[in-house]
């Protein structure tokens, strides 16, 4: 049996022979990791002006207690897959963390909130645990591209380190989130699915669009287009879909849900 936090959770329910066991172990550990490490806080940088908006916007999209979603994973019964989104919500958090610290580093201060977030709120409001995730999994698809581009055309050595160690971890959140989609989603009948996933694509294509132009700027700071941006993100969210909404289950390697970033 494994040390840990979250031990003692059962097994939850299976669906086609699929749980989250390894999802947790995986969690628990990074867990451990970050309790042991000291996040260092240096002072005295600077980024530009477009670019620190732009961090101060991700910064409020990650601070948050992720009181909705838990809610959702907590009615969908099963203790493990609960004990997981938990653990997810923990490095959530850390982001929001490292993300202060970076404006700190360039002399500025976190933001109290952002309107993309709000919206992201409202559509999930009244929804259950598939509606929270599919919205969820917006802004953990643009979160891949953004920081991978954060983490090559910053510049700078720290914020860099930063953007990569937040990237490692979204490359992992992807296939946990995909892995409970697929099992959402496996009882439900095809015209459902082919609805479900023809909503989502209109989704992401928004998102990223409002993202691209909401941050234009701090994009070509950091050598990136606009229009790259968008196609990138659609690129990377592309093999996502069948991974949801295809009736057979299976997880796919993490390249091909994540890109090679």
């Amino acid at each position: 049996m494994r040390d840990g936090p979250f031990a003692g959770a059962g097994r939850g329910p299976r669906v086609d022979g699929m749980d989250f066991q390894e999802h947790l172990a995986t969690f628990e550990d990074h867990a451990r990791r970050r309790a042991g490490r000291v996040e260092p806080q240096p002072v005295g940088g600077w980024l530009p002006p477009a670019l620190i908006r732009s961090i101060q916007r991700f910064q409020a999209g990650e601070d948050g207690d992720g009181t909705r979603l838990l809610a959702a994973a907590e009615r969908a019964g099963d203790p493990v897959y609960l004990a997981a989104i938990r653990l997810f919500e923990q490095e959530e958090q850390s982001h929001a963390v490292r993300l202060a610290n970076v404006l700190r580093y360039a002399g500025a201060a976190p933001i109290g909130g952002d309107w993309t977030k709000a919206v992201f709120v409202l559509v999930r409001r009244g929804g259950g645990l598939r509606l929270e995730l599919l919205t969820l999994m917006l802004a953990e698809v643009v979160a891949l591209r953004y920081y991978r581009a954060l983490r090559d055309g910053s510049g700078d050595e720290y914020v860099g380190d930063v953007a990569g160690r937040i990237l490692a971890d979204e490359q992992r959140h992807v296939p946990f989130h995909l892995d409970r989609l697929r099992q959402g989603f496996a009882r439900t009948p095809p015209l459902g699915r082919l609805a479900a996933a023809a909503g989502w694509w209109v989704l992401m294509t928004g998102a990223t669009v409002v993202v691209a132009l909401d941050h234009g700027r701090a994009l070509r700071v950091l050598g990136v287009s606009r229009r790259q941006f968008v196609a990138d993100v659609l690129s990377l969210f592309h093999p996502m879909v069948p991974a949801v909404f295809r009736r057979r289950i299976g997880a796919q390697p993490l390249r091909e849900v994540t890109g090679t970033w």
